[in-house]
Order: structure tokens, then C-alpha cells, then sequence
């Protein structure tokens, strides 16, 4: 692990940038370090970037259909971007569904392993599984592979048209969803209505499931919330985060509650939803949001801080990607640049390129005029 102190930057610290030393030892920050000095004036310190959901490795384990059988080579590229991205803590969000595929139960164990005994660059590398809760013949095997592989944090997914399968009408995209979990569309029509048909069991069972995990120590969140309604049973159920919240009732629920709010980077990039649910950014300038998370697009957390730094103030904006998020679940290591906790942080230039990225006291990446003062 590396022992150097960085100096001559500014150093985002809590109550906001000051020029300052940081110092890092044994996987730590320090108050000073008795090691290789790297000056860094005239480029900014910030704490990592924690993601507490993020997709974007899917394209890396599974770049066409059965083309990826070794995961962990899939794993190792995805870091890599992660770490160009400046995201030292991924939650990498795994399905455990009834599409198939990718997505699900025998991907999701394959991941499941991969992960555990994947080693790489210093990135912490976890695992938010998705649960599509109409699998109740999945219920058992679910809990017991979150017990086994060390799951701190699963969402509750709901993705069956009910609407399109109550009047008897085919779904949109059912076909190309059939041939991704490897199925007719006709033999994937027939498990949607089969599993709609299981809509008074789910409720009492998702409650015990939840009670279980949340027993367990696992935080649990539901995604796409669309009414006050359904965040007030998700909360009864211990069912605490809310992901991606689709109106701002749901939002103002979640708030109301004490529940934490996630959302979407790349909506506040966008200046909106790509499926045309509230704007992030104006939750986010309503004190509506808890945390920021990349969804499909590791660039869009640091892309969304700088933007609204510019709107709130650069310590409020990146606290969105940093000490809140880790906050959400409890990882109270990290996300702060303080002495004793984690040496998770970037160096960002001028223009708010990433030269610099060191996880858990490891350079996982390291570019342009950046690299050139570590390397001398």
C-alpha cells in the first residue's frame, strides 16, 4: 500500500476546500505522512465516489450472449472503468429475476461467485441484488445465497406488465425480452400470466421475506415507487430506501417517513428522466434526495456533482456521491477525507477530468498531468 503524503491542493475537507496536506498510510488517511511527498497544486482532493447502484458492468461480463465465460475478466474491466470514473465503493446491481438471462437465478449465483473471489485493483466491489418479488418459489434459495455470499443490501423489483397481462393483451417487447432469457415468446407470455396469477400471495410473503432479511442486518430498498401509497407499505415492511422514486409524492413519502432517497445521475445530467418521471435535479434542489447513484452510466455521479456544484456549492453537491450514499448504508469508513477513515479519493483537474483515483489506499488509476507528478 502506498505511504505519501499529497500536498499543495485543494482538499475538499468537511465544512469545504482548503489547501492542505493529506496524508496516507496503511489503507488510511493520516494527519501527515512520513512518506513520498506528491505536489498537486493546482488540482483538487475529493472523497470517492461511493455508487450505491450501478449497472454498467453488464455490458462488461456479458458483451453478446454466452460470450463471457470467465466473469472475473469481466469483473477486472468493469473496475477499470469504475476506477477511471472515480467510484472506489460499487454496488454492482444484479438481478435475481424471472427474465432470464443475465438477469436470472443461475447468472445471479455465476455473479455471486465471480465476485467473491474476484481480486483486483483496491476498488470495494459489493453487490445490491435486485429481487423480483413475484418468484415466490425463489424465496428460500434467495434468502439462503444472500446469507452465503455476505448480501448487505437488496431491492425489491416488480418489472410484470400487470396492466397489459390483467386484460389479457400481449406486452410491449415481449419478444426481444423472450430471446434474451432464452425462451419462445410464447413460453415467456405463459410464465408472465402464470406468475400475475400469484398476486394476493406475494404480499404476506415479500412482508416475511423482508422481516427476515432486515433481521439479518441487510438494508433493503424498493425501486420506482410511483405513489404515496406504495411507499407507505414498502416502509411498514422495513423496506427503508427508496430507489429512484417515479413522482414527487412518492419522494415527499420517503422524506416524510425518514426513509432515504436514491436517484438517478444521469436524469440530474440529462435535465431529466429518459422515461419521463420527475427531474432529479429538482429533488435534489427540493432537499429531496439522500444519495446519487450512476444506474446505467459510471461517468454521471461525477458528471451530476460538478453540475449542481455550480447550483448549491461544490461540499452539498459532492456529498451526493461520497458521505451520503455511505451514510444510506451504514459504511461509516468512508466517504469524508478524515484521518482514520479509508484513503478513498480522486484528483480532479481544472476542468473536472479525473487524473487520480485511490481505493482503500491503492492506485486504481492513474492519467495525464496527474500520473506525471506521482511518477516524477
Amino acid at each position: 500500500m502506498l505511504e505519501l503524503v499529497l500536498g499543495g491542493a485543494e482538499v475538499l475537507l468537511p465544512g469545504g476546500l482548503v489547501r492542505a496536506d493529506l496524508g496516507i498510510a496503511g489503507g488510511l488517511l493520516t494527519k501527515s505522512g512520513s512518506g513520498r511527498r506528491i505536489d498537486l497544486s493546482g488540482f483538487r482532493v475529493l472523497p470517492g465516489i461511493v455508487d450505491l447502484h450501478g449497472d454498467g458492468f453488464e455490458r462488461h461480463l456479458a458483451p453478446r450472449r454466452g460470450a463471457m465465460k470467465d466473469l472475473s475478466a469481466g469483473l477486472a474491466s468493469a473496475e477499470a472503468e469504475l476506477a477511471a470514473n472515480g467510484i472506489t465503493t460499487a454496488y454492482l446491481a444484479q438481478f435475481w429475476s424471472w427474465e432470464g438471462g443475465m438477469r436470472g437465478r443461475d447468472f445471479a449465483l455465476r455473479f455471486l461467485v465471480a465476485l467473491k473471489g474476484y481480486r483486483g485493483l483496491g476498488t470495494d466491489l459489493r453487490v445490491q441484488l435486485r429481487f423480483e418479488l413475484f418468484l415466490l418459489q425463489d424465496y428460500a434459495d434467495f434468502s439462503a445465497a444472500v446469507a452465503e455470499f455476505g448480501v448487505d443490501y437488496v431491492v425489491f423489483n416488480d418489472h410484470l406488465p400487470h396492466q397489459a397481462l390483467a386484460r389479457g393483451k400481449r406486452p410491449p417487447r415481449l419478444t426481444g425480452q423472450a430471446l434474451k432469457g432464452g425462451r419462445s415468446p410464447e413460453a415467456h407470455l405463459a410464465m408472465m400470466q402464470e406468475l400475475h396469477r400469484h398476486m394476493t400471495a406475494v404480499a404476506p410473503s415479500v412482508a416475511g421475506l423482508a422481516a427476515d432479511l432486515a433481521g439479518d442486518g441487510v438494508a433493503l430498498g424498493s425501486h420506482d415507487d410511483a405513489t404515496t401509497s406504495l411507499r407507505w407499505q414498502w416502509h411498514k415492511r422495513g423496506v427503508t430506501i427508496a430507489e429512484f422514486p417515479e413522482t414527487r409524492s412518492a419522494a415527499e413519502s420517503a422524506r416524510e417517513l425518514g426513509d432515504a432517497i436514491v436517484l438517478g445521475a444521469p436524469n440530474v445530467v440529462r435535465g431529466g428522466s429518459h422515461s419521463g418521471n420527475i427531474s432529479a435535479a429538482e429533488l435534489v434542489r427540493d432537499g429531496l434526495c439522500d444519495g446519487l447513484a450512476s444506474d446505467y452510466h459510471y461517468p454521471a455521479p461525477r458528471q451530476a456533482a460538478l453540475m449542481l456544484a455550480e447550483e448549491i456549492g461544490l461540499e452539498p453537491a459532492w456529498a451526493l456521491v461520497s458521505q451520503r450514499p455511505a451514510q444510506v448504508l451504514g459504511l461509516t469508513d468512508r466517504g469524508v477525507l478524515k484521518p482514520g477513515k479509508r484513503a478513498d479519493l480522486l484528483v480532479l483537474d481544472q476542468d473536472g477530468r479525473i487524473g487520480a483515483t485511490i481505493a482503500s489506499g491503492r492506485v486504481s488509476y492513474l492519467s495525464g498531468a496527474v500520473a506525471e507528478r506521482f511518477l516524477g
